[in-house]
């Protein structure tokens, strides 16, 4: 399982240098929502970000404009962009694409999506899906449960991602579930007093 650190709510120069260190540890470094919204994709090219091992995932959360968003995110130095699944089937058909041409990954976000619209868009077989439980909502979110049962409605989706307070028993279980291909850690890392101890523990646990 891979093991994907959001970067989110910070200053840009502290993201980079944050990216930088985890950067030989993980497989995937991602740069939430509020830095290209703080910083815009020109702000991130411009940063002098070097990743040697990491991918670089940036959450730009598209859902519309699809071709210029992503065409402009890959310009910007990003492997991965974001688009939301709630968007028309025919946006995420024309990012898919992008994504193919630039040789590049796109992750659709599952967030608030109904099982209708899943079974829609369950259909591009490169995409990552990202099982998201949204910041915003209270109430108890079991990782391990949903992905299993989005597994047992969707077998023919192969890649999925988990995100949401994901801690090191949850990484574990996900681990040892053997679903998803990649698991996705904000504060259990980035808020703890060291991040980067923190993100060797998650590596432990999840390989």
């Amino acid at each position: 399982m891979k093991l994907q650190v959001a970067i989110d709510r910070v200053p840009l120069a502290y993201a980079v240098e944050m990216a930088q260190k985890l950067d030989p540890l993980v497989d995937i470094i991602e740069f939430g929502t509020s830095i290209p919204k703080d910083y815009g994709l020109l702000g991130i090219k411009e940063s002098g970000l070097k990743l040697q091992h990491a991918q670089l995932l940036v959450d730009l959360k598209t859902i519309d404009e699809g071709v210029y968003e992503f065409e402009k995110g890959f310009e910007a130095g990003a492997d991965i962009l974001t688009v939301m699944g709630a968007s028309s089937l025919d946006t995420l058909t024309k990012v898919a694409q992008v994504t193919a041409d630039a040789g590049r990954d796109m992750l659709i976000d599952l967030m608030k999506t109904t099982p209708e619209k899943k079974a829609e868009i369950a259909g591009f077989d490169q995409a990552i899906y990202g099982i998201h439980h949204a910041k915003d909502i209270e109430g108890d979110f079991d990782a391990v449960e949903t992905t299993a049962q989005f597994h047992q409605q969707f077998p023919n989706v192969k890649r999925i991602a988990v995100a949401g307070g994901i801690n090191l028993d949850t990484a574990e279980r996900l681990a040892k579930q053997g679903i998803a291909e990649s698991v996705i850690v904000g504060s259990g890392i980035m808020k703890a007093a060291d991040p980067i101890a923190a993100a060797k523990q998650f590596v432990e646990v999840i390989k």
